[in-house]
């Protein structure tokens, strides 16, 4: 079974402004969501705790570590929000509150 995956803007331009290798390991995260889904676990994909059914694609390259934020939408689609740069042990709490708010304008726009 197959998922579809909807990159929203926010994190089209985050993830195009990845070096290429980088860039390379993200696509290939949501390729694994595309073809894994809600089976996508450990290493490559965590939810995130107290973030409303938020969860993340993991990536690491060397000691570059990247995170793209996501979410399950009717059916078989998964909608990624935006990602970001991880620089500390803890997931930012920003970044979790930006992805949450890029997530309820989606469902505003497009109903739950």
């Amino acid at each position: 079974m197959y998922f579809e995956v909807k990159v929203l803007p926010p994190a089209y331009e985050f993830i195009g402004g990845l070096p290429k290798k980088m860039r390379a390991k993200v696509y290939r995260g949501i390729d694994l969501l595309k073809l894994f889904g809600f089976r996508l676990g450990e290493p490559h994909a965590k939810p995130l705790k107290n973030a409303e059914g938020l969860k993340e694609l993991r990536i690491k390259l060397a000691s570059d570590i990247c995170r793209v934020f996501y979410f399950h939408y009717k059916d078989r689609l998964y909608v990624c929000t935006s990602g970001y740069i991880k620089k500390a042990d803890k997931t930012d709490e920003q970044e979790i509150l930006r992805a949450l708010r890029i997530r309820n304008d989606f469902l505003k726009e497009h109903g739950l």
